[in-house]
């Protein structure tokens, strides 16, 4: 008898597209086992390893066992520190807002 299985989803955005996998995995099946199931590398070809990972905006292990609809997000680095960006724009008198038309 197979272990039951549950339904998930692997997401990974970049500034220009957002890709979602929904998939079924058996129970028990990591973050890192779902990524690599989800086979959402292929569709982000530069994709680097070692990406950090969570659920629903918590960090997690690659280790963790997810449970029915988890969402298992990977994390790309930040272009620029959000708060030396402020400090920036503060010395240059300007602000992080929408600009005003």
């Amino acid at each position: 008898m197979s272990p039951p299985e549950i339904a998930v989803s692997v997401a990974y955005a970049e500034r220009d597209r957002q890709t979602v996998v929904e998939l079924t995995v058996p129970l028990g099946t990591t973050a890192a086992e779902a990524v690599e199931r989800s086979r959402i590398r292929e569709r982000h070809p530069g994709l680097p390893a070692g990406l950090a990972l969570g659920i629903y905006g918590r960090l997690v292990a690659p280790g963790t066992p997810l449970a029915a609809g988890d969402r298992v997000e990977l994390y790309r680095g930040l272009p620029a520190d959000p708060k030396e960006q402020r400090r920036q724009l503060a010395r240059e008198g300007r602000t992080m807002g929408r600009r005003r038309g």
